[in-house]
This record gives structure tokens, C-alpha cells and sequence, in this order.
């Protein structure tokens, strides 16, 4: 639970988001989300498969993949759950928030899946 004008971060105490020890977390930058899906598009052994979901990736990547390819649902929700994992590491990282070693630690563990 985070801090709210009437609970507090506890749920019950007050307080100003001022007098917290807070670290911002900005949004990433939507050409972040746009190369996850060109690489995962590029990625795909069918050829013909990775062709189309690049092309539709002007507008209508997600829509594709749930029509014409949701055998490839799970594999993108794992390609990007690992991106999404890995990013979340790196920005502890620059924050210092983690050490190198276990940040190393996680990131061997969270390589992009095998694509189909």
C-alpha cells in the first residue's frame, strides 16, 4: 500500500509523501515497449509469421497476435514479462537499490525465452 491523503502508507497513520524516503519510478518511453515487439517479431522462426507481426506492429501488433497467432500468446507474454523483469533490475541498479552482484545474480536468470 502506498501513502494516501486519508490512510497514510500504513493504512492508518497520516503522512506527507514529502517526508517519505521515496524514489520516483517513470514510465519508460513508449519506443522501449515498440522495440520489445519488433525483436520478439523478428525473432519468430516462421518467416512469414514474423513478417506479418512486424508489419502490424504500426498499429496493430497485439491485435494480430490474438487473431491470427495466439499459439504465440504465451510466448509473448513471456518475451515480455522477462524485458519488463530485466528493466525493473536495471533501474534498481541506477538507483542503487541493489548491489552488482545480485542484480547479476537476477539478470542470468531472466534471459528472453526461446522464441518458437
Amino acid at each position: 500500500m502506498f501513502w494516501t491523503e486519508d490512510c497514510g502508507i500504513d493504512g492508518h497513520t497520516p503522512v506527507e509523501p514529502d517526508e517519505l524516503d521515496l524514489v520516483s519510478i517513470e514510465p519508460l518511453p513508449s519506443y522501449v515497449w515498440y522495440r520489445d515487439m519488433a525483436e520478439f517479431a523478428e525473432g519468430i522462426s516462421d518467416q512469414r509469421t514474423g513478417r506479418s507481426l512486424a508489419r502490424a506492429i504500426q498499429g496493430r501488433f497485439k491485435d494480430r497476435l490474438h487473431e491470427d497467432y495466439p499459439h504465440l500468446l504465451p510466448a509473448w507474454h513471456a518475451f515480455r514479462a522477462a524485458r519488463a523483469e530485466r528493466r525493473a533490475v536495471d533501474w534498481l541498479i541506477d538507483n542503487s537499490l541493489v548491489d552488482d552482484d545480485t542484480a547479476a545474480c537476477v539478470l542470468a536468470d531472466h534471459p528472453d525465452p526461446d522464441l518458437p
